[in-house]
């Protein structure tokens, strides 16, 4: 017994060291890789190796004739001296088949859609080109596809033939597609009560009657489940009833869970380590209202927001929010408590999003050994508009704008007479693969009359420095300078901020792989008062670690335009929009 088991055991170690590798030449390329794959992966066993080499021939020849080469000469030599055989696969080419003819016609509604018009026009077959059965195969299904997602329920090709002449090295394609008649979009089946019927009628992207889209099917779904009011949405075409052109839609939801609470930590140079608490209602009632309670603490600004929402003609798109906040912030050499209440209407036109709101200000803060309290009511827009292109925290490129104007009158609530405005812009362009350059600029300016001027809070003046404004200078360490005497008679400059703020950066970012990229930059700008203006620049390199949530970036940055630089680090997470 243990004699038959030592030879079992002797036959299975010679069996697995009895294994082949093969190599193909005369290919390169997208032709070797798809030799490569219609091989598959090396035998491991006897019996596996004997099936292989007696199928190979065929495979490579089959996947030549996949790519248009019906004359190619495959020649297969195997090595049997060594344990593990050695095969080699040697490919000539030859003449590869070429398309002579390519006719495709339409039938049908589907003649009136420019959708397929530009589907033809794309078309990967082309005469001259070499067939390529990938690429036919693909072409009809991208037309049996399109047709699926547009309504045209009953479409199908009622002729496909593909006639290869191999010795002629040509081949002429014909297809015929009949898309019949195009379907509507038929009745909303929806038996839940999460939404009211104008709700419901708001957030639709369609109307029955109208030619079915698969596309605004999914753009309604987008919709409900950015509301927040539901964990689950579920929008489905139902069958289509006989004799009918109408394919109804079924909208099943369930709701969302009635309180969520988020809990997060961070960390950046600028505001030190963070910890946050979110507090979520997201639907209140059937209305749709909904609040946010959100607290954070950190060494520079703790503080807490709360936020009531209600939709008005459009639960996404026309919001009216009402909130109180309450923060501490250090604003250059000083120490800022703000309290507000805001009224604010936002709403969303295409890709700009437009807002107006009244806000009120208490603002209390201790400069050269006074404590300082004001008040402000600020009527306000804002307007903003985004793109993008590819990912979400690391696009490819896209812009973003942002604009915001207030004003305050000494005679209805506030200490003094101000007009401010802010602008904010981001634009980042990719040059090839691995380089690309992001520029980031600030303008602000406000009005506000000479003996009035030490009135204007913290809060509405500007400061630059820090992470995400002029890096190698500290966090709002930029700004307007005025001397003090301290109580022991000695004299400080402390920085109080700006009525005008110019910043501008470009940066240079090469990406070494998928999640590393590499950065130079150089910032500059200043937060002044009209006719100070002193030029800071901050210069530096980086290294940025792309993840789901953004960039981590650590960079080191020098203040160049001091006379005394030094580096200094800034850490910060977060994407570029």
């Amino acid at each position: 017994m243990l004699g038959l088991l030592a030879c079992m055991m002797c036959a299975s170690t010679a069996t697995a060291a009895k294994a082949l590798q093969y190599r193909v030449s005369g290919v390169e390329g997208a032709i070797r890789d798809n030799v490569n794959a219609w091989l598959g992966a090396s035998p491991a066993t006897v019996q596996e190796r004997i099936s292989f080499v007696l199928s190979a021939q065929d495979r490579v020849e089959n996947s030549l004739k996949a790519l248009g080469y019906y004359d190619a000469v495959v020649d297969i030599d195997v090595d049997e001296t060594q344990p593990e055989w050695a095969m080699l696969v040697k490919v000539e080419l030859n003449d590869p088949v070429r398309l002579r003819s390519v006719e495709v016609t339409l039938v049908g509604d589907i003649l009136e859609d420019k959708a397929f018009n530009t589907l033809l026009q794309r078309s990967p077959l082309v005469v001259g080109d070499i067939l390529n059965h990938g690429k036919y195969d693909k072409f009809k299904r991208d037309l049996q596809n399109l047709a699926q997602r547009r309504g045209y329920v009953d479409a199908r090709f009622t002729q496909q033939k593909m006639a290869i002449y191999a010795a002629g090295h040509a081949a002429d394609i014909t297809l015929l597609f009949d898309g019949g008649s195009r379907y509507h979009f038929g009745p909303i089946n929806y038996e839940d009560d999460l939404l009211n019927q104008e709700q419901l009628s708001a957030l639709l992207t369609f109307k029955q009657g109208e030619p079915y889209e698969a596309i605004k099917l999914q753009r309604f779904q987008a919709q409900l489940q950015a509301t927040g009011f539901f964990s689950s949405v579920v929008v489905s075409p139902l069958p289509v009833e006989s004799g009918s052109t109408e394919i109804p839609i079924e909208l099943r939801t369930l709701a969302a869970k009635r309180h969520k609470i988020d809990l997060g930590v961070g960390f950046s140079t600028d505001t030190e380590e963070r910890i946050s608490t979110v507090w979520r209602t997201p639907r209140i009632n059937r209305r749709g209202h909904s609040q946010e309670t959100r607290w954070q603490w950190s060494p520079v600004n703790p503080g807490g927001r709360f936020i009531y929402s209600i939709p008005l003609t459009h639960p996404l798109k026309d919001v009216l929010q009402l909130s109180a906040r309450l923060e501490d912030n250090e604003y250059g050499d000083l120490d800022s408590r703000q309290r507000e209440f805001r009224v604010r209407r936002e709403i969303k036109a295409e890709s700009w999003i437009y807002s107006y709101s009244l806000r009120h200000l208490n603002e209390n803060w201790r400069v050269a050994g006074e404590d300082q309290e004001n008040e402000y009511l600020l009527p306000g827009v804002t307007f903003s508009h985004k793109w993008r292109e590819g990912s979400l925290v690391d696009p490819r490129e896209g812009f973003s704008q942002y604009y915001e104007i207030e004003v305050g009158n000494s005679t209805i609530a506030s200490n003094a007479n101000v007009l401010r405005g802010y602008g904010n812009f981001v634009y980042v362009k990719s040059l090839g693969d691995r380089h690309r350059m992001v520029m980031r600029s600030e303008l602000g300016a406000v009005d506000v009359p000479d003996s009035d001027r030490s009135k204007l809070p913290p809060s509405l003046n500007f400061f630059a420095g820090g992470s995400q404004s002029i890096r190698g200078y500290a966090y709002q360490s930029l700004g307007n300078r005025i001397p003090i005497v301290k109580s022991d008679g000695s004299q400080r400059t402390i920085v109080v901020g700006g009525t005008r703020l110019i910043v501008g950066s470009v940066e240079y970012q090469y990406y070494v792989n998928e999640t590393w990229r590499a950065a130079l930059f150089l910032d500059g700008g200043d937060a002044f008062d009209p006719g100070e203006y002193e030029a800071n620049y901050g210069a530096g390199f980086g290294v940025h670690y792309l993840t789901p949530v953004g960039a981590i970036k650590i960079e080191l940055a020098n203040p160049v335009s001091e006379d005394n630089p030094d580096w200094r680090i800034h850490i910060n997470i977060g994407a570029e929009f």
